[in-house]
């Protein structure tokens, strides 16, 4: 019968390297959209109050949908970065920007859910459109929109990872008189932070304000060619049906997004790539001394960064949790490695 090895090591490493800002870039192109956002959005409902203008009315309290979304996101990155070295988040405030994407996607499949409902009414009681005034809105907020997203993908396109390390060691040695009935070893270790599995992950809270503004850009292409259609043939109809349309794409979309942001807020990762070259480097068969992973938790702490937990059982008097965070060194994503390992005698 195998006995536990009476000895304790701890290593433990500082957290800085976890306190996360959000990138300059995506927090002020955010805020420039949502600027040019609620400007436009100010100025249709005035215009259309003055002019009596139900189109440009409608147009512009839909436009204001995008803009608490939008807003969302501006308070997600502000909030971040107000807390980014606050103790009490174990793990920093990245995940503040993911339910910033999150909350931004529901509101999205709402705004979708508006657009059908509108679309089936128009096509049930059909009333008269003015083309023209129209046609106009929907090429002002496509000009808009075109604007906005283009700043939006210059902000994501300079948004880079900095990661930095920083820690201090201090070790604990007990005697034989501190032996307790399972020994083990415990190390919380930090790679440098640069993951380079690939293009770097895509900022989830930006990509959100992103496709709101595509979203709203995609439904002034669709009302364009359906109220063309409309002035040159009568074919009125169209215009419901294209809502449908752009509503199904816009669905799409807000799904799409919800996944990806749900499940990362609840810790759905261990399908992901870096939990099995975490086990091809510690778990290998056939190891002479019968080291094997007992456990594994591995979960997402930034864009493209991980931490995990994990116990080894061994033989191998010469395994320590140093030794384990060595050898998973070479995957630089792993920031943050809480490793324990527990020693048998054949």
């Amino acid at each position: 019968m195998s006995a536990p090895h009476p000895h304790i090591e701890s290593t433990h490493l500082g957290h800085d390297h976890l306190f996360h800002a959000p990138a300059d870039g995506a927090e002020r192109g955010t805020r420039i959209v949502l600027v040019i956002t609620l400007v436009t959005m100010v100025v249709e409902i005035v215009a259309g109050w003055l002019s009596g203008s139900m189109a440009l009315l409608a147009d512009g309290w839909h436009m204001s949908s995008h803009a608490v979304a939008i807003g969302l996101g501006v308070v997600a990155y502000a909030t971040a970065r107000r807390y980014a070295r606050d103790p009490r988040f174990a793990f920093g405030t990245w995940k503040v920007e993911i339910l910033g994407g999150f909350a931004s996607a529901v509101l999205l499949m709402a705004v979708a859910g508006l657009m059908v409902w509108g679309s089936v009414e128009r096509l049930l009681q059909p009333v008269p459109i003015a083309h023209r005034e129209a046609m106009a809105i929907a090429a002002l907020g496509l000009l808009v929109n075109a604007a906005c997203a283009l700043i939006l993908m210059r902000a994501g396109g300079g948004h880079h990872h900095h990661g930095h390390h920083h820690g201090h060691h201090h070790a604990d040695h007990h005697g034989p008189a501190c032996a307790h009935d399972a020994a083990h070893g415990h190390e919380h270790g930090h790679a440098h932070a640069h993951a380079n599995h690939g293009a770097p992950a895509r900022d989830l809270n930006l990509h959100a304000a992103y496709v709101h503004v595509l979203a709203d850009a995609l439904t002034s292409v669709l009302a364009i060619v359906a109220l063309a259609a409309g002035w040159a043939w009568g074919w009125n109809w169209l215009d419901p049906l294209m809502g449908l349309v752009g509503a199904a794409l816009v669905a799409r979309w807000a799904l799409g997004l919800i996944r990806e942001t749900g499940l990362i807020l609840i810790d759905r990762e261990m399908d992901h790539p870096v939990v099995d070259e975490i086990r091809d480097v510690l778990d290998v068969p056939g190891d002479p001394h019968g080291t094997r992973l007992t456990d594994l938790h591995v979960w997402r702490v930034g864009q493209q960064v991980y931490a995990c937990a994990l116990t080894l059982t061994t033989r191998d008097t010469t395994l320590t949790p140093d030794e384990v965070r060595r050898r998973l060194s070479l995957h630089e994503e792993i920031v943050h490695i809480t490793a324990e390992v527990h020693h048998e005698r054949g």
